[in-house]
Order: structure tokens, then C-alpha cells, then sequence
């Protein structure tokens, strides 16, 4: 065990241990939990069979739940769903894989790959990381592997192969600090967002493109957060004495760093403190506010964010706020696409669509799954006409 996360405990702010303190006896019965039926509020204000209110002609299915073996696997899935996304089976053409994070504290965390037919059956289940903390969200690489982000003060960031089980592999040139989300941009750099109240913006320039054992890691700072941007090299990317948020005077900082996604020059990330979904131009090296929530808008509690390609469309779901999945249109015109029904307390987490764009992924991170209302997490599956509701 690294000697660091024996401070974990020191490390979580305030919100975390509010967050998890009503989850801690779930923890402890996990196996107990295997054989509930789900908890959901079903036929309330136009909800489905799983408790969502979805456009027509959309379905959903339950494909995870928190303490309970997944169907036609013998594996568990752990509580706390979170960031995750979804990668093409490279040996079974038009199968998939689902990695998932589980933001669990205290050397509890981990992430789970479940395993698609190309019929969409779910074929296998197994851990890519164990005995990790508080892991939250993350993001995809270009070449098939899932970068895994821990969320405390000495997280970092661990590169895992969703098609091996426990195949992670430690990334410390990406930082130690309170990491949330990576997303790698066409230049070749990882892009990191900080979820705390004064957390950075930073990259990582790997000494060779597409192998994130070394690199440079950089923060953003400027006059502003609107406007240029010039990175700086970050002194002592490990955190040994000082925080990496703290290292360069001039730094930039963001109220609550969340998810992060990228299309061609444009890299996207949200910040929860301000509901504001921000815009940064690697061409430009330029950075300003896509689009600000709260207020009249439907949009608020702006957490995890995927960036639809093809339409050119902006997923963003909700921490909180209405429980629900708000598309930004290239207009910045909203429309709810996904609301969890009579799940408060919890959070939208881990929208990843399937690689040929028609099933919708994604949970609620502390969803009830049992009767009972313990709080453990449910995943699930949305399927519809996405390419016209997008406009693909």
C-alpha cells in the first residue's frame, strides 16, 4: 500500500465525509444486498418501469446495481458508481466494454469493466483497479484504456485495460492532487481538471505521445479566467511539501473542477461551484465560459460531461439539481434528454454512449437499490433514437 493513502482520512474535505457518512453501514453488509429487487418510483410523472423520465420512443434497463452480482457474471458490483466510458471489443466486432469507477474512501475504491455482446448482452464483469480511494471520474484514451482518477488530497491517476482484470498501472507524471476528470485532446496532451474550491487547470505533455509513463506537467495561469492562457511547469508534480495548486502564484483557479471531454482543438470542463461549463481552444491556447447554468436555466449541479462528436452536442449531468442528463446543444439551447425520478441526495454519473452511439450509460451514484432504501448505486442502460434527438 502507498504510504500516503494512510493519510487519506485527513484529506477529505467537509462535503466527502457528509457525502459518505449516511453509506457507511452499506459498506459493511455488501453481500447482503445480493438478490434485492431494485427501489424505484415507477408510472410517478410519466416515469418508466425504472423509475426515468425519458423522451419518447426511448426504453431503459437496470445493468448494475451497488452490492449485487451483475446478471449472467459472478461479480459483485461495488457501491458508488461513477466516471466512466465505454470502449470498442477489439476481438468480438460490435461488442463493448463499460468501465466504471466506484468513489468509495478508505482504500475501497476501484473500477469495474463490464463486458457487452454486440447483441448487447452482458457477457463478463471483473475489477481493472482494487484497493484504491474515492475514485471519481476519469476519462478515455485513444488507445483503448481508462484512465482512473482518485479524488483527495494525494490522489493520482492509474492507466487500466478495461479487457484485463486488475491491469492498472500507476500514471504519477499525471500529478497528486484532488483529480477528477482527464481527457486526452488531439494534441496529444491530457488535459486534468481539480475538484476544489481553488482547484487548477493542468496538462500533461508525455515525452512520447500516447505512453503516460513520463511527461511534463503543467498548470494553467493568466490575468484571468477569460482570456489567454500560459502554462507553466508545475515545480514538484508528487505534492511533497506543497500542493500543486499552490506551487505557481500565478495559477489559475476554478470553483470545483469536475468532468472534462475534448473534439479536435476544443477541450470542455465544468466547474460544480459556479454551474458554468468552460471552453478551452488549444489552437488560441485561449479560455473562457461555454455556458453558465443555475439561475432560470435547467441546468444545474453541472458534474460529469461528454462531448457527443458527431452532433457536436455537450452532455452534461447533474449533481443533484433535477437528477437529470441536459444536452448544450452548438446553439447552447438545453433540452433534458434523462431525469432519475424521486432519487434526491444522489447524483448522475458516468454518461458513456455505446461506441456505435445508440445505448446511453450512465448512473445514479447513490441511487436506492433495495427495498430498504440502502444507498449503494444503480447503473443504467438508456436505448432510442439518439442520432435524431441529437441531431447526428
Amino acid at each position: 500500500m502507498d504510504e500516503s493513502r494512510e493519510f487519506i482520512g485527513a484529506a477529505l474535505s467537509r462535503r466527502t465525509i457528509l457525502k459518505w457518512s449516511g453509506a457507511a453501514g452499506m459498506l459493511a453488509v455488501g453481500g447482503l444486498l445480493e438478490g434485492c429487487a431494485p427501489l424505484v418510483i415507477a408510472g410517478v410523472d410519466g416515469t418508466d418501469v425504472n423509475g426515468l423520465r425519458l423522451p419518447p420512443g426511448f426504453t431503459s434497463r437496470i445493468i448494475a446495481q451497488g452490492g449485487q452480482v451483475i446478471a449472467g457474471t459472478n461479480h459483485q458490483f461495488p457501491a458508488f458508481p461513477d466516471g466512466a466510458a465505454t470502449f470498442a471489443d477489439l476481438v468480438v466486432p460490435g461488442g463493448w466494454y463499460y468501465a466504471v469507477n466506484h468513489e468509495i474512501p478508505f482504500s475501497g475504491g476501484g473500477v469495474t469493466s463490464i463486458r457487452f455482446g454486440p447483441d448487447g448482452t452482458i457477457v463478463d464483469a471483473y475489477p481493472i483497479l482494487t484497493n484504491t480511494s474515492l475514485n471519481c471520474a476519469g476519462g478515455p484514451t485513444p488507445w483503448g484504456t481508462w484512465l482512473s482518477c482518485e479524488e483527495h488530497e494525494w490522489g493520482v491517476v492509474w492507466e487500466c485495460d478495461p479487457t484485463q482484470p486488475n491491469s492498472a498501472i500507476r500514471r504519477g507524471a499525471l500529478g497528486t492532487f484532488y483529480h477528477e476528470a482527464a481527457a486526452v485532446a488531439a494534441d496529444g496532451r491530457v488535459y486534468l481538471t481539480e475538484d476544489r474550491p481553488d482547484g487548477c487547470f493542468y496538462r500533461l505533455t508525455p515525452t512520447t505521445i500516447g505512453d503516460l509513463s513520463s511527461g511534463v506537467l503543467e498548470v494553467a495561469t493568466g490575468a484571468s479566467t477569460s482570456g489567454p492562457v500560459s502554462w507553466v511547469v508545475v515545480p514538484d508534480p508528487t505534492a511533497g511539501t506543497v500542493h500543486c495548486r499552490e506551487q505557481i502564484a500565478t495559477a489559475l483557479h476554478f470553483n470545483g473542477g469536475e468532468g472534462v471531454d475534448t473534439a479536435a482543438n476544443l477541450v470542455w470542463f465544468t466547474t460544480k461551484g459556479d454551474n458554468r461549463v468552460w471552453e478551452y481552444n488549444t489552437t488560441s491556447s485561449s479560455v473562457g465560459v461555454r455556458f453558465q447554468g443555475g439561475g432560470s436555466t435547467i441546468l444545474s449541479g453541472v458534474d460529469n460531461l461528454l462531448a457527443d462528436t458527431p452532433s457536436g452536442t455537450l452532455l452534461i449531468a447533474e449533481d443533484g439539481g433535477d437528477m437529470q442528463i441536459v444536452m448544450i446543444r452548438p446553439d447552447n439551447s438545453l433540452e433534458a434528454i434523462v431525469q432519475a425520478v424521486g432519487q434526491e441526495g444522489s447524483e448522475i454519473t458516468g454518461p458513456a454512449f455505446s461506441p456505435d452511439g445508440q445505448r446511453l450509460y450512465f448512473s445514479s451514484q447513490r441511487g436506492p437499490t433495495t427495498p430498504f432504501g440502502v444507498i449503494a448505486g444503480i447503473t443504467y442502460e438508456v436505448t432510442g433514437p439518439f442520432d435524431a434527438l441529437l441531431g447526428r
